[in-house]
Parts: structure tokens; C-alpha cells; sequence
């Protein structure tokens, strides 16, 4: 656009030097021809092809003195082109040409060249500077965006950790209330059981059976409260990722794509066929990578398994470790798809509204 500019106040005042001389309709000839020689210029990209209209014009200029006006705005187009300085022929034309009327005309196109070629290297400067001025803008936006992104990626990996985290201490306080408090509870049940057992006084006995109950009734108690902490803190995503890391028979890559909570039923049932299907490659199996995707979708939660072995006598339909899948899956409500063609591959779909219901009713 600032090219168009340069050139438009370039042929304005060209017009305005050449016009005072136009005697004749026929002189509307060389302003027609600058002008479609200007455009072709504007458009051409090969600089061979641009020098040689230009030394074309300036050899036409040498015959036809009406084009010497007009050799700023050819030479606007050739300022930059290699080899440098080539716009400095413009002035020969102006040189060889002795007609004494000119003079005047002559010495105004002279310096319009140079302004022209000002023009030129001022717009060029500008087109640069902006050029520099988008391109670090949009490397800004995009730092930016990245670090966007890092930031949370980081945040998330930082909520998994927290998470990961207060479910070990989960399972840490677990398992010191089951070794601790529990072995406790066990020790003062047995020794009551035997206080019991010597008793002859159906008072002493009666008082006796009482604390027992008690104690068994808070062993209990204490046993269900574990074993709901216990579920409540299984990371579905780390105790597979743990089976993945302890399988040396090849390699595995793991998709995992879950946003909510699964239910405790669905994360066991998960784990177990994992496990199931990893024994079933490493046993029968001469795969070399295996597939395990895990993903939520807005009605079910799915698992896959997909290895690439190419020999299986594995028996998908009588096996135990198959059958044990099968039950765990459709105890869930759930679809299994098992096949041994291009691999072993097991697809499972659990659909989410029987927990939804379950739990809308507790």
C-alpha cells in the first residue's frame, strides 16, 4: 500500500512537469506506457526481467524525450535491485539529451529521482520495521500462549500430586490404624475371650461378654471404616501406570483420559483386567508393544487394550483369566469385546448411570 502511495505522488508530479510541454493528443502516449510498465514492475519478481525493462526505458528515453519525465517512476522499482546503483543510469538519458528547453524540466527530474529513490528506501525501512514488529508480536503471543500452557500443565500436574499425595496418607493412616489400633482391639478381644473361659461367676461373665461385644462391635467398626479409606484413596491412573512400569515384556504406552471420579467397583474391575491382560501377553503372546487406554466419555468409562503379537493360543473363550473378565465386567452392567485377529485386543465399556442412580439414592 505505501508503494501505491509512493508512486501515486511520484506520477502526480511527473504529470505536473510533463504536462506544460503536451501539445498534441499523441503525447497521452508515453503516460500509458509508464504507467502499464509501472504496474508490470510492481508485480514482477524476477529481477533480471526488471532490470532489462528498465534499460529499455532509458534506451527509449535517449529517442523520445517525452519519457524523460517519467523516469522517476521507472526507477522507483530499481532502486534496491542488484547490482547496486543501477538506478544511476536513470541520469544519462537526461545527459545525452541537449535540448535547451528542457533545462529547467531536467534538473527538476534529477532531483525527483533522488527523492524517489528516498521514497523508495524510506518506504522499504517502514515495510521492515513492521515486518519486525508482527513477527516479534506474534513470537510474544505465542511465548505466551506456551508458557500459558506450561503453566497449566504444571498446575495440573501439581493438583495430581497433591492428590497422589493425600491418598498415600490416606493409606498410610489405614494401614497404622489396621496394625495399631486394630491388633489392639484383636489382643484385648482374645484376652477377654479367655477371661471368659476360666469365669465361674455368671455376673463377672455376663460384664465380661458385654465388653466383648463392645470391642467387636468397634473392631468392626474400625474395619469398615479402613476398608472404605482404603478404596476411597485408589489413584486408578498410578496403579496402572505401577503394573505398566513392573511389565518388562515390551514396552506399553498409556493413555489415560479421565476427568471425574470413578467408582470404587468400576477402578478394581479396571485394575483386574489390566492385570489379566498384561499375564495373557507376557504368557501367550510374541508382542512387541502394547496399547492401554483408558478414557471417559459423557456415558460410560472405557477400557482398551490392544497388543501386536502375531502368534496367541491364548483360548478367549473358555480361559479362566477371560471368564474372571467377562464376570467382573458384566457384574458392572458393562460391554466386552475380546479378539485375537492383528493381536490380542480387549475393549470394555462401563456405563456411568448405574453409579449415577446409586448414588442419587444414597
Amino acid at each position: 500500500m505505501k508503494n501505491l502511495i509512493d508512486k501515486l505522488v511520484i506520477i502526480i508530479i511527473s504529470l505536473a512537469l510533463y504536462i506544460p510541454y503536451a501539445n498534441s493528443i499523441y503525447m497521452i502516449v508515453p503516460i500509458l506506457i509508464v504507467i502499464i510498465l509501472s504496474t508490470v514492475l510492481s508485480c514482477m519478481e524476477d529481477h533480471r526481467i526488471t532490470s532489462g525493462i528498465f534499460l529499455l526505458y532509458l534506451i527509449l528515453s535517449f529517442f523520445e524525450s517525452d519519457f524523460l519525465f517519467f523516469i522517476p517512476l521507472i526507477c522507483y522499482d530499481v532502486v534496491l535491485l542488484k547490482p547496486k546503483w543501477i538506478w544511476v543510469l536513470s541520469f544519462f538519458p537526461l545527459l545525452a539529451d541537449f535540448n535547451q528547453t528542457l533545462i529547467t524540466s531536467k534538473c527538476l527530474i534529477a532531483a525527483f529521482i533522488i527523492n524517489g529513490c528516498i521514497l523508495k528506501y524510506r518506504t522499504v525501512s517502514i515495510n521492515n520495521i513492521q515486518r519486525n514488529y508482527y513477527k516479534l508480536r506474534d513470537n510474544a503471543n505465542e511465548i505466551s500462549m506456551q508458557l500459558e500452557k506450561q503453566n497449566n500443565e504444571l498446575l495440573e500436574k501439581q493438583n495430581y500430586e497433591v492428590n497422589l499425595a493425600t491418598l498415600k496418607e490416606r493409606n498410610r493412616i489405614a494401614r497404622d490404624i489396621h496394625d495399631n489400633v486394630g491388633h489392639l482391639l484383636s489382643r484385648s478381644i482374645l484376652q477377654i475371650g479367655a477371661l471368659l473361659a476360666i469365669k465361674k461367676d455368671d455376673e463377672t461373665k455376663e460384664s465380661l461378654k458385654l465388653i466383648k461385644d463392645t470391642l467387636s462391635e468397634a473392631m468392626d467398626s474400625i474395619r469398615n471404616s479402613i476398608h472404605d479409606l482404603h478404596e476411597e484413596s485408589i489413584d486408578l491412573q498410578y496403579e496402572i501406570q505401577k503394573l505398566i512400569d513392573n511389565f518388562k515384556f515390551c514396552s506399553v504406552n498409556f493413555d489415560y483420559d479421565v476427568e471425574s471420579n470413578i467408582d470404587k467397583d468400576i477402578k478394581y474391575c479396571f485394575i483386574a483386567v489390566t492385570k489379566e491382560a498384561l499375564s495373557n501377553t507376557l504368557k501367550h503372546s510374541n508382542a512387541t508393544n502394547v496399547l492401554v487406554i483408558i478414557r471417559e466419555h459423557p456415558a460410560l468409562f472405557q477400557l482398551v487394550i490392544h497388543d501386536n503379537g502375531t502368534q496367541s493360543r491364548l483360548d478367549s473363550e473358555n480361559g479362566i483369566g477371560i471368564k474372571n473378565i467377562k464376570d467382573r465386567v458384566t457384574a458392572l452392567s458393562g460391554n466386552i469385546n475380546i479378539s485375537t485377529e492383528k493381536g490380542f485386543k480387549i475393549f470394555i465399556s462401563i456405563p456411568k448411570a448405574k453409579f449415577n442412580e446409586g448414588i442419587g439414592k444414597i
